[in-house]
């Protein structure tokens, strides 16, 4: 599989180290080395040659032969390694000074400090991993749920890429008909019905439909939702704050504009990442203070992913709640949250109700008691767009919108094929577009740049 060259000042051949532990005190900690025939780097660190692929217990000596540490040596020669160079793994016991000093007499060896996702780097540029498998690597590692990590593992095992492959060899089989036909104006349109063209792309495009809905869901478990809590003061969106994240985050009183500042917390419900900010009241105010916090509120809005705005029960939905309405950006989804039904005896229930001139979901609840906090929970998955499928893989903002420049290229493929008399050159293009989009996703298309915004936010020895 062909991948972009080597980055200009970022050489494969010269010998790297990390630390792969986390940083502090553990029982074991491991020095990552990656390079060429180690073995000799090996002899001249432990004085023993280690076997490939079994643990052997040496002694790690300083320049003059003194033990820095005494830990296990594995050895991976070349290609069968993560990286597909020789790599060692140095064992040793989990203390910050002595992992530091076994770093520094790797480096008296020779080998580099590995600048962030390094390793991860070489085993893409080496053909061990594709783009979409080792951008799975540090998702595994940042998982903040349970369903990210069984997600990243599938797309880590190339579940994703394989999905992605084969869109891209269907659409590679496509371009090399019609291009064929290109040269026989006179028979191409009857030559492509004979090839079963025209279905063979409306079978793509509902495929291609499939692996998008995979990973929208992947890329919601990977980032989660950003939901920011809003409304008039003592509303109770602390209350519901702290009821959410089952702990007594925000302070809460009868007073308003207690909350002068964002708080957030981060919870999942079904395996999601929920990242909840509760923001101080929306009100006219002369308190320079609560100013402030109010001027965050409004940042916080602009940034998030869904906006629940909270009502008292008692009051409804007042003038006040429908100019906030009215001030909210038209592209963010909005969640009525009718609350302190304990105190007016209804019942929880979700309905749909006028606000704005638009229609939203709203939801009866008591976030004192708890009383309908479960229908919220499902308003919630719902406006995600979650479904609580086992098959999902994990994903990115970059693969999703690889995918959906894609499928707007084959679209526009299908559309060229289904006038009166298409233009096979416009056609070809489509396909031609739509398959580099894909290709981006495993790494098959990619620039240098990408590669590097990629692997800099990965942490050091991986």
């Amino acid at each position: 599989m062909p991948f972009s060259s080597t980055p200009p000042g970022v050489p494969l051949s010269d010998t790297i180290v990390a630390i792969a532990t986390p940083p502090g005190r553990g029982g074991v900690g491991i020095v990552r080395v990656s390079g060429k025939e180690l073995a000799a780097f090996a002899f001249a660190l432990t004085g023993k040659t280690p076997p490939a692929r079994h643990a052997i217990l040496a002694d790690f000596k300083a320049a003059d032969g003194s033990a820095l540490d005494s830990g296990l040596v594995l050895h991976f020669p070349a290609p069968a390694s993560f990286t597909g160079e020789d790599v060692l793994e140095l064992h040793g016991h989990g203390g910050p000074i002595v992992m530091n000093l076994l770093l520094a007499r790797c480096l008296e060896l020779g080998a580099r400090l590995a600048e962030p996702g390094e390793f991860t780097r070489r085993a893409f540029m080496n053909g061990k991993l594709d783009l979409a498998q080792a951008e799975a690597v540090a998702d595994l590692i940042d998982a903040s749920t349970a369903a990210a990590a069984k997600s990243a593992v599938r797309s880590l095992q190339g579940e994703f890429s394989r999905a992605i492959h084969a869109l891209v060899d269907e659409l590679t089989d496509l371009r090399l008909l019609v291009e064929a036909t290109l040269d026989f104006p006179e028979e191409e349109i009857d030559f492509l019905r004979q090839a079963d063209a025209f279905n063979r792309v409306a079978r793509l495009d509902e495929r291609l439909g499939a692996v998008r809905a995979r990973a929208r869901q992947g890329k919601l478990l990977q980032t989660g939702l950003h939901i920011v809590l809003i409304g008039q003061p003592n509303v109770g969106k602390s209350s519901l704050m702290n009821r959410l994240a089952g702990d007594d985050l925000a302070i809460v009183t009868p007073h308003p504009g207690t909350t002068r500042d964002a708080l957030k917390s981060s919870i999942q419900i079904h395996g999601i990442p929920l990242h909840i900010i509760d923001t101080a009241g929306l009100r006219e105010t002369e308190d320079e203070i609560e100013k402030i916090g109010i001027e965050r509120t409004w940042k916080a809005i602009r940034e998030a992913d869904l906006a629940l705005l909270l009502l008292d029960a008692r009051s409804g939905l007042a003038a006040e709640d429908r100019a906030i309405l009215a001030k909210l950006p038209e592209r963010l989804p909005r969640l009525i949250v009718r609350n302190k039904i304990d105190l007016t005896g209804e019942a929880p229930q979700k309905q749909t109700q006028d606000a704005n001139g638009a229609a939203a979901a709203v939801i009866s609840l008591s976030a004192k008691t708890g009383q309908g906090l479960e229908r919220l929970e499902a308003a919630l998955l719902e406006i995600a767009g979650w479904r609580d499928d086992e098959d999902v893989f994990i994903a990115r903002a970059r693969h999703v919108q690889a995918i959906e420049t894609g499928a707007s290229h084959l679209n526009a493929a299908r559309s060229e094929l289904e006038t009166a008399s298409p233009a096979l050159e416009l056609f070809a293009e489509n396909l031609r577009l739509a398959q580099n989009a894909l290709a981006e996703i495993t790494g098959e298309v990619s620039a240098d740049d990408l590669l590097g915004a990629i692997f800099s936010r990965f942490c050091i020895g991986k």
